[in-house]
């Protein structure tokens, strides 16, 4: 697993999120560990590494 650090998009605070490095490309939603609001996350994985990451608020 990888952890990977970056602010929420809705309380700003920095979180963090554990990440499965055998699935390339994932796109999931979890809540913030701060202020519960749901973030999608879309990750891009090569060779074990994190090449694309973004965390976005779900607009309502």
């Amino acid at each position: 697993m990888l952890e990977h650090f970056f602010p929420c998009p809705y309380c700003f605070e920095e979180i963090s999120m554990l990440i499965d490095p055998s699935v390339a490309s994932q796109k999931y939603i979890e809540d913030c560990e701060i202020c519960c609001n749901p973030i999608e996350v879309q990750i891009t994985i090569e060779e074990n590494e994190i090449v694309s990451f973004e965390a976005k608020s779900i607009e309502h």
